[in-house]
């Protein structure tokens, strides 16, 4: 069935006549009277609760529906039944006594119900029941079915995870999820004032893939224009909030034994690039003994004792795949117990763990500080006294507390005894899943800590899953842009071997310096391409090529690593390759293809729940975005880049997004503003830019700061520049280096360095920054009033800004083109009047647009006294007074243009110049 079922005042129900007609033989079974039992099974939010109140509506006698009480006591449920019931509270209470005697349940329902008609009883939620009410139930079912006959229906609903009693002639339904079009018809009536935007409504149909909970909590959340699509969805629509709306009763009521398993479960699906002994996403295999057992040489990642696990999956929350692998049925499950894990570190609610749980495990002594995004370090521990206190004072203090079983105190005083008795194994696997749900969604360098202590208590029982949490610690620390961090993870690792050993040798000499050590370590790495086609493997390899400068070689490595992740269906390990792969892209100045690996890199990284990802891949797109000349959009992913990265500490993925940034300001003539922005990205120290990046901006910062008139600073970091280009680690630095030179020297010795950039390009293969160089030596020549020399050089970047898609910079050629007489491969402006010059156009279009001199001069390279010369000869021939009646002028223009049917090309938006 498809689309709604319901009466015409009834509740409506889609996708369920499947169910309705269970619903519909258990009426008949009771209006016979041979009564009956019919349970109904679901996940939370698929509408357990909708159709027992259908089923109460269609019902043709008494049909009552009792969900279970707030306070769970003994016997509680069991009294709002017969609160139910009963005409008066007296008749409730004595229905009640009857029901905790030898007649049972069923007796004190058979007390109420005397009359002919046919009872419906809709039991809501059993498994929130208290255990004697339950109890009593199934008694009462058990007799009922087997030996009885009244004419009173149960309809009883309870979550899928929950063992129901075993009910002679019971039948039980499972409710699934919504088809398209009921999915569809559910939409349409959340949004009875007005149907969402078609690109609104597609996008929460594909996020709540028919989870009608799911859609309704995601429908709820939105404001009207965020469903007309006038304003932008929250990314993803399905986030945390909303699965936390939906599932976070569910998990709060397991035991927090059970929910610390479903978290270490979901990470360990997410933690495909470390292995994690996931056979597929969604699945962690798991061992027969208890966490202190030694893994098997193959194991890898998050393990947990059989005993929980079994528990789980015999209630339905986890389900047992090939090999003893265990994973989620409901992806959403599994989702909401991943969220719930990194709950800790966006200061939402208590930790995971139960009280005294995570005690076990030391912090660093220099913990940061607390803050509303890191929780506070946990307080000394028995075994680890404050600085500056006795330890003989602190420790029998912490025994007597938990001798006694003072939880209250034990929780301050010191890990509890079942914590102390954990093997080194079982705790360090707890800090791996601890670590990897702060590296997915949380801040990294606490992500970086624990990962290291999960290493340490690794590596004599199972060093591989500890040379693992090494290589995610030093990810960690690089996207924190700590280099003493990233050395941290990559020394004492003993336990590392092959190539592997080679590539944490090859980046310490490089962090370090030492570019012939890390150019031999590094070089066997790349040649090896990982040693086998492990994608974690190729990742290494690809990540070991761009430290060599090779990004050619680095993308391609990269791309194999992709492929293989989707041939083994790695869906967590999909976001970070597709990270890398659009790094590698951006870095080799393709950025049509960095933008496509980029976006769907965002799209897998925000269904996997892998926020700090997504950070990056934002950044990459803000980059992409400043290319093309789309301010609206270099705003909107720098603006998210930078939302994540700032309390999660992401120096590397904020340092993209504010050069982004820069190089918009530097489009729209903010020559000033952008300077300012760039300053801090290329100062060395912690208050500086990511250290991988900082050269890379060098370039930028130049140009900027040349046409900012900061010449000194310039200079000073085109210096800087010079030594780095020197070490021969980037293949493009010698050109750009160039570059640089050329627009900090003067008279005839800039044409020499722009030549010689030129020269040097050639040679690295960037066709893009190329393009940049003779852009910039186009602008020079046609500045100094060499028109002709100038059209070669700006010909020539004009095809390769086409060829690039970067209409941004195509424009700004065409522009100068224009200027210097040329033909620019666009039209011509033919509605201005033909007594202005090319120049003159450009900049009435500009001052038309609100720029004022300072900003069309750093637009056009020019001075403002040119701009104010060119103006006051626009204002003459136009035969107006001021700069106001501009705007109406050009809009003449243009309506002219359309109704001689004419192309504009030059009246678009302002595009960048000079940025990286």
């Amino acid at each position: 069935m498809s689309g709604a079922t319901h009466p015409a005042d009834g509740p409506r129900l889609y996708d369920r006549a499947a169910e309705l007609s269970a619903v519909a033989r258990l009426s008949a079974r009771a209006a016979a009277g041979r009564g009956g039992v019919l349970f109904v099974t679901g996940n939370p939010g698929e509408g357990r609760t909708a159709l027992l109140r259908r089923a109460a509506h269609d019902f043709p006698g008494a049909a009552y529906r009792v969900a279970a009480p707030h306070h769970r006591g003994p016997w509680s449920a069991a009294r709002a039944l017969f609160a139910e019931l009963a005409p008066t509270p007296a008749a409730g209470r004595r229905a009640l006594r009857l029901a905790r005697g030898e007649g049972g349940l069923a007796r004190g329902v058979a007390a109420l119900a005397t009359g002919t008609e046919a009872v419906l009883l809709c039991v809501d939620d059993l498994h929130l029941w208290d255990a004697h009410s339950r109890a009593a139930l199934a008694a009462a079912w058990q007799e009922t079915g087997g030996r009885r006959q009244d004419r009173v229906g149960w309809l009883v609903s309870a979550a899928r995870h929950h063992r129901l009693p075993e009910v002679p002639g019971a039948e039980t339904v499972r409710l699934g999820r919504l088809t398209a079009s009921g999915a569809r018809a559910l939409l349409d009536d959340l949004c009875p004032v007005a149907a969402p935007a078609p690109p609104v409504g597609e996008r929460l149909l594909d996020e709540a893939a028919g989870h009608p909970g799911v859609l309704a909590a995601a429908v709820r959340r939105l404001t009207v224009p965020q469903l007309a699509g006038s304003l932008p969805l929250p990314r993803p629509a399905v986030d945390d909030t909303v699965l936390a709306e939906v599932y976070g009763g569910l998990l709060q009521r397991l035991p927090a034994a059970s929910r610390r398993l479903l978290a270490t479960v979901a990470v360990a699906a997410l933690a495909g690039r470390a292995g994690a002994g996931a056979d597929a996403a969604g699945t962690v295999a798991y061992g027969v003994g208890g966490g202190g057992g030694s893994a098997p040489a193959g194991a890898r990642g998050a393990r947990a004792s059989a005993e929980p696990l079994e528990g789980l999956v015999a209630d339905g929350l986890l389900r047992r795949h090939r090999g003893g692998a265990v994973g989620f049925d409901d992806p959403f499950l599994g989702r909401a117990a991943l969220a719930s894990a990194r709950q800790p570190w966006r200061g939402r609610t208590r930790a995971l763990h139960a009280p005294g749980a995570d005690r076990g495990i030391d912090r660093p002594a220099a913990a940061p500080a607390p803050s509303a995004d890191r929780p506070a370090a946990p307080a000394p521990s028995a075994d680890r006294p404050a600085p500056g206190s006795a330890p003989s004072a602190d420790r029998p203090a912490a025994g007597s507390a938990l001798a006694r079983s003072e939880d209250h105190r034990a929780d301050r005083l010191g890990p509890s005894a079942a914590v102390r008795a954990l093997s080194p194994v079982a705790r360090g696997r707890a800090q791996l899943v601890r670590g990897l749900a702060a590296l997915a969604g949380g801040p990294v360098m606490d992500a970086h800590e624990a990962l290291l202590q999960a290493a340490e208590l690794l590596r004599e029982r199972a060093p591989v899953e500890a040379s693992d949490a090494r290589f995610l610690a030093m990810e960690a620390a690089w996207a924190g842009g700590d280099v003493e961090a990233c050395l941290a993870a990559l020394d004492g690792g003993a336990e590392v071997r092959g190539l592997e050993r080679d590539f944490a040798d090859g980046l310490s000499a490089a962090l370090t310096v030492r570019l012939d050590d890390a150019r031999t370590a590094l070089a066997r790495v790349v040649a090896g391409e990982g040693g086998a086609d492990d994608p974690r493997l190729l990742l290494r390899a690809g990540a070991a090529a761009l430290v060599l400068g090779d990004t050619a070689v680095a993308a391609r490595i990269h791309a194999r690593a992709l492929v293989r992740a989707r041939a083994e269906h790695r869906t967590a390990l999909l976001p970070h390759a597709l990270e890398q792969l659009a790094y590698a892209e951006l870095r080799a100045g393709r950025y049509g293809r960095a933008a496509l690996a980029a976006r769907e890199g965002l799209r897998t990284a925000e269904a996997t729940g892998q926020h700090n990802v997504a950070a990056h891949q934002h950044a990459v797109l803000a980059l992409v975005a400043s290319v093309k000349g789309d301010g609206a959009a270099v705003a909107e992913h720098a603006g998210r880049a930078l939302e994540t990265a700032g309390p999660h500490g992401l120096v590397q993925a904020a340092t993209l997004a504010e050069w982004a940034l820069a190089r918009a300001e530097r489009g729209r003539g903010l020559a000033a503003q952008a300077a300012a922005r760039l300053v801090p990205l290329v100062r060395p120290g912690p208050r500086g830019g990511h250290f991988a990046l900082r050269m890379l901006v060098v370039p930028c910062f130049v140009e900027t700061a040349v046409a900012a008139g900061r010449n000194a600073e310039a200079r000073d970091a085109a210096e800087e520049y010079a030594v780095w280009a020197a070490l021969g680690v980037d293949a493009a630095a010698q050109a750009q280096l160039a570059r640089c030179r050329a627009l900090l020297a003067e008279g005839e010795a800039s044409a020499y360095w722009f030549r010689e950039a030129v020269r040097r390009h050639d040679s690295c293969g960037n066709d893009f920054e190329r393009a940049r160089t003779l852009l910039a030596y186009g602008t020079w020549l046609r500045r100094r009033r060499r028109p002709g020399d100038a059209r070669g050089p700006l010909r020539d970047a004009l095809v390769t800004f086409e060829r690039a898609a970067a209409e941004g910079w195509a424009e700004h050629a065409r522009s100068e083109l224009r200027a210097t007489g040329g033909a620019s491969g666009g039209a011509k402006d033919s509605a201005a009047p033909p007594d202005l010059t090319p120049q003159q156009q450009r900049i009435a279009r500009l001052v038309a647009r609100g720029a004022t001199n300072q900003e069309v001069a750093d637009h056009l390279s020019l001075s403002p006294r040119t701009v104010d010369h060119h103006l006051r000869g626009v204002f003459a021939r136009l035969g107006i007074r001021s700069r106001v009646e501009l705007p109406g002028v050009v809009d003449g223009w243009d309506a002219g243009r359309r109704e001689a049917g004419g192309r504009q090309t030059v009246s678009g938006p302002v595009p960048p110049q000079r940025a990286v």
